[in-house]
């Protein structure tokens, strides 16, 4: 309980812009997070790269960032994040790398189509970015709603405080201003 307070307390004074209060978090938590990074990922230099991450973007973002009542926590969820991020690229770039052929047996790529599938995905990721930018916020919130945690339009209304018809048509228009986008 005491090193959660103290924790929040160091937290609270990072969000302020105190750098001290930055690094004696960094000095707190760095190793218990890279630890359990390690038991997450199986590989000690992805979770220490991605735990460096993790503390490089909180100060990026620390004027932005909310209350948090267990750093901790907040931090091992940002890092778990991170490290499923990073499995993922691995694991797309694997499959870039190495084609099944037509007899099933693995082909390699060469760079240049390795390089076209990955800048491919990279562009659709980028514009998938730049659509959603362009949605109210009561879309992406329905759209977040919807897609990403998977409830019903009747969850959704009850949630938004709103009639299930309105949510449709939000996330139908919404879908629609995506769809124009990624053409």
């Amino acid at each position: 309980m005491e090193n959660k307070l103290k924790h929040h307390l160091l937290w609270e004074r990072m969000r302020n812009g105190d750098r001290d209060a930055f690094f004696d978090l960094y000095k707190e938590l760095y190793y218990p997070l890279v630890n359990f990074g390690i038991r997450t990922s199986g590989d000690a230099d992805r979770s220490a790269e991605a735990t460096d991450h993790v503390f490089t973007t909180i100060w990026e973002k620390h004027e932005g960032l909310s209350r948090v009542d267990n750093v901790e926590a907040y931090l091992r969820t940002f890092l778990k994040r991170r490290l499923l991020r990073m499995l993922e690229r691995k694991r797309r770039v694997h499959e870039a790398l190495f084609r099944a052929g037509a007899e099933g047996e693995w082909t390699e790529l060469s760079y240049e189509e390795f390089i076209v599938i990955v800048q491919t995905d990279e562009l659709l990721r980028y514009k998938l970015k730049t659509a959603l930018e362009g949605l109210t916020f009561r879309q992406k919130q329905l759209i977040h709603l919807k897609f990403f945690e998977g409830l019903s339009y009747e969850q959704i209304a009850a949630q938004t405080q709103q009639s299930v018809k309105t949510a449709y048509n939000t996330i139908y228009d919404a879908l629609k201003v995506l769809r124009k986008a990624l053409r």
